[in-house]
């Protein structure tokens, strides 16, 4: 059995947003509120922890695509927008904000589910991929450190690669740390006692 997502709408037209409550209520969704607009969103969203936002509008104003961000840089979760008019300006800086599913003049209840389906796949998918980077960035650094700490451990103590390999990695067994956190603090503790 799937988790029902919670949801807070976003819309000031309140014929437009009996549309959307009928169909997120119709696709099993739990409605938590519904704002007239983006303005203290970050807050709201905090309070509310919504799986998904929905917002609704004719066009989403820069302050509207502004709240948006800052709400997604602080608390990443998915965002479906409908709108009824835009241009690729404005398309652009909106999912540049971290709207997942963005549609112009689709607005229908039986269309809120599958859109609100895509933002929660694009969601997951993109969180995916820049966790997997992050990690392989990680992963980068900290084969640069062990690299300069070898280097700094074959150069003071007259030792071959391998050998500086094996202490490193002793040294981090001992200690019960990543062979990266060891390595990190022999290049610290260098850049320390050369000043």
């Amino acid at each position: 059995m799937s988790k029902v997502l919670s949801v807070l709408l976003i819309d000031d037209n309140p014929a437009r947003a009996e549309i959307v409550e009928t169909g997120l209520r119709e696709a099993g969704y739990r409605l938590l509120a519904r704002l007239e607009g983006t303005q203290d969103l970050t807050v709201r969203v905090r309070e509310l922890a919504p799986d998904v936002v929905v917002v609704s509008t004719d066009s989403p104003s820069r302050d509207a695509i502004e709240d948006m961000r800052r709400s997604t840089e602080q608390q990443p979760r998915p965002i479906a927008l409908f709108v009824d008019q835009s241009d690729p300006a404005t398309i652009a800086a909106a999912m540049e904000a971290g709207v997942s599913a963005y549609v112009v003049k689709g607005l229908a209840q039986d269309r809120v589910r599958p859109v609100v389906d895509v933002a929660v796949g694009h969601f997951n998918r993109y969180h995916a991929m820049r966790e997997e980077l992050e990690r392989a960035r990680l992963t980068l650094l900290e084969r640069k450190s062990v690299d300069r700490a070898k280097g700094l451990l074959m150069e003071q103590r007259a030792m071959g690669e391998e050998a500086a390999y094996k202490l490193l990695r002793k040294l981090a067994m001992d200690q019960n740390k990543r062979i990266g956190e060891v390595a990190q603090e022999i290049v610290t503790y260098a850049k320390v006692l050369k000043k």
